[in-house]
């Protein structure tokens, strides 16, 4: 059995919404959890320390270096297993095959990635215009951002934006590159500053921009379609799914998803009722945020919700 003193995550490791996370998992000793977005394992750190000699771990990521920092810090338990790659995929890892008694989700790019300039994630310091949660597949942001049309770029600006110059963005982005590729995060940002002004000064204008095109480069929402379903399906009957959202665009798939599997379809009065609808989930509770406290600890859980719904029915 693991110390009690290694159930909180050590100093600087703090993730978002993490108490609130241990309680929604509920987890029981013997159970199997499965962590899709290991980061630098800060919720995963809890559930170990709260799981037994029988308990298991399972650990993904498409990030190398959270996979490297999951290896030296956890690869000699035998109660733990990690596997590189997306959340997506979860249901193509055989150690999920006998079901699972927790899922948890923490969405977005983690902050060691942020605090990284040469991943191209933000614009606080310079760095190549690359994006990419695993950088070893697909295309970086600016070979995106070379090759996109104009209109391909403004729609993925409002549809994951939500930024409302999207036209005049990508207009720009189109004429800037016929005179010079942009592969530098300071010369997006600068350029998008330029475009639309900086406004009342209270985010960068460019943080719309950078946000949209990360979610695009690295197929978020669709994998976190894809990655709940996968939970639901190896999920074990009672067992929970965390998942922790950053931004409304992931909140609302995941508020939906809930909705759609724990509650009939709205009536239509035109049509015939049917009683064929069979629940498959329960929401536990509401939306949670971080209360003062966090926030005054931790900025970035500004924006937090943690949804937990609870597996009923026959899992598989």
């Amino acid at each position: 059995m693991a110390r009690l003193d290694a159930v909180r995550p050590g100093p600087g490791h703090e993730p978002v919404l993490y108490a609130q996370a241990m309680d929604g998992l509920r987890i029981v000793e013997d159970g199997t959890y499965l962590d899709g977005t290991f980061g630098r394992g800060g919720h995963a750190r809890g559930v170990l320390g709260r799981l037994g000699p029988k308990g298991r771990l399972l650990v993904m990521d498409k990030d190398p270096e959270a996979i490297a920092h999951a290896e030296r810090e956890f690869g000699g338990d035998p109660r733990v297993a990690i596997r590189r790659g997306s959340f997506a995929d979860l249901g193509h890892w055989s150690a999920v095959e006998a079901g699972l008694d927790g899922v948890l989700f923490d969405l977005g790019v983690s902050s060691p990635q942020l605090d990284q300039a040469e991943r191209g994630f933000g614009f606080r310091a310079d760095g190549p215009l690359d994006m990419r949660m695993d950088p070893d597949t697909g295309i970086n942001a600016s070979e995106w951002l070379a090759s996109a049309s104009e209109a391909e770029i403004a729609d993925v600006l409002w549809r994951y934006g939500e930024e409302r110059h999207s036209r005049r963005i990508a207009r720009a982005i189109v004429a800037r590159r016929s005179q010079s590729a942009l592969t530098r995060t300071s010369e997006l940002a600068d350029l998008v500053a330029h475009t639309i002004g900086r406004g009342d000064g209270r985010i960068h204008p460019a943080t719309r921009t950078f946000q949209a095109i990360r979610i695009h480069i690295n197929h978020e929402l669709d994998d976190l379609q894809r990655g709940l379903h996968a939970a639901l399906a190896r999920l074990r009957p009672g067992g929970r799914l965390a998942v922790i959202a950053f931004h409304s665009l992931e909140d609302r798939i995941v508020k939906r998803f809930i909705v759609e599997h724990s509650r009939p379809p709205p009536g239509n009065r035109r049509l015939p009722a049917t009683d064929d609808f069979v629940a498959d989930l329960r929401a536990v509770g509401g939306a949670v945020r971080a209360d003062a406290a966090e926030l005054a600890c931790n900025p970035r859980a500004r924006s937090a919700v943690l949804r937990v719904a609870e597996r009923i029915g026959a899992g598989t």
